[in-house]
């Protein structure tokens, strides 16, 4: 994500998002109640006296639209954001309608909120400063293959398949199905690569994610150089990856990736929880409760807990979230877009870790 102008006391920041993970981050910034101004279409009606008004003819226009509703559109790469005309030219007269601003890759967009959190402001950092391409993880054993895209928000999944291979006393017949097995793989495996020329981790259980990785090398294909890592779990496809990223086996390639960061984090909130002990705790009274002790270190909340939330709720987190901060408690949204995202749901979308135990 590019910056391009920040000024935090006038509440205004402009940015140009680069790829679909920038275009998460801002449907996670941008709320219900902002300001968000870009350049746009609209279609324009003249009307003359004495006569209907014509057809209207769609022109480029540049508007500001105050927020009451944001979508992202993953499969278009866009999000789309509705809400009233607040700034438009005069000679359009459109200020009061509504209109929908599509926000794409590479075009820039003007955020204007009333106060910026500090959480806010450190994810436009993060999002500034993150570098390289995302993770593709070929999760592979003898009876499926997932390939997917491990993304800052969660597991992009792109293609599954399943297999039915012969036992291995038809060695033959066994030895022909592997060898159309990989093949379907692999150019599944292509085809999302191609396109983003990402580094590439093999995993799955036993010799099979090992023979595809031979496999890949004897074939002329230019994704042999892209494998980076092959690695074992427990299970092939999805369950491979989720299973991946709970234990770790990705920690040095997603160092940067942030859906590892919230996996892990979840991970620990689960594991106090089960050993019992109350320096963790989770649903908004008992937060609220904690945070008035200043025992918060880490708050973690929902994305869709802060953005569906009805307008006394959300004011209400928001109330929490910075008093969370002004006791130097860190504040972290977990994508639901992924399995520890689904199990901070689970929780009530909402969970602390503690500085010290609670009774």
């Amino acid at each position: 994500m590019k910056t391009l102008k920040m000024n935090i006391k006038k509440g205004v920041v402009k940015v140009s998002p680069d790829s679909l993970d920038d275009l998460w981050h801002l449907y996670n910034i941008i709320l219900k109640g902002d300001e968000v101004h870009a350049r746009t279409t609209r279609e324009i009606r003249v009307e003359e006296r004495y006569a209907r008004p014509k057809r209207g003819k769609r022109v480029p226009v540049f508007l500001g639209v105050k927020v009451e509703k944001v979508l992202w559109d993953k499969s278009l790469n866009r999000l789309r954001i509705h809400g009233i005309v607040c700034k438009a030219p005069e000679k359009i007269n459109v200020k009061g309608e509504h209109h929908t601003l599509n926000v794409a890759m590479n075009r820039p967009i003007t955020i204007v909120k009333s106060e910026w959190s500090k959480h806010q402001i450190d994810r436009l950092h993060r999002a500034s400063r993150a570098k390289g391409a995302p993770l593709i993880v070929m999760s592979i054993d003898d009876e499926e293959f997932c390939v997917a895209v491990l993304r800052q928000y969660g597991v992009d999944v792109k293609v599954e398949e399943k297999t039915r291979l012969p036992g291995k006393l038809e060695a033959e017949k066994r030895t022909s199905a592997v060898r159309g097995f990989f093949k379907s793989a692999l150019k599944s495996l292509e085809e999302v690569w191609i396109p983003l020329r990402s580094p590439i981790v093999i995993i799955g259980p036993g010799f099979m994610k090992n023979n595809f990785a031979k496999y890949i090398n004897g074939e002329v294909s230019d994704v042999a150089g892209a494998v980076i890592d092959v690695k074992g779990v427990n299970s092939g496809g999805l369950a491979g990856i989720q299973e991946a990223l709970r234990s770790g086996v990705f920690t040095k390639a997603l160092k940067h990736v942030r859906v590892a960061e919230e996996t892990k984090v979840i991970e620990e909130v689960l594991e106090r929880l089960g050993k019992g002990r109350s320096d963790v705790t989770y649903g908004f009274v008992e937060v609220e409760k904690a945070s008035l002790f200043g025992a918060v270190e880490k708050l973690l909340l929902a994305d869709t807990a802060l953005r569906e939330a009805p307008d006394e709720k959300r004011t209400a987190l928001e109330k929490l979230m910075r008093e969370v901060e002004q006791r130097g408690g860190q504040i972290t949204v977990i994508s639901t877009e992924h399995e520890a995202g689904a199990k901070l749901l689970g929780l009530g979308g909402i969970a602390a870790l503690l500085r010290f135990q609670m009774g």
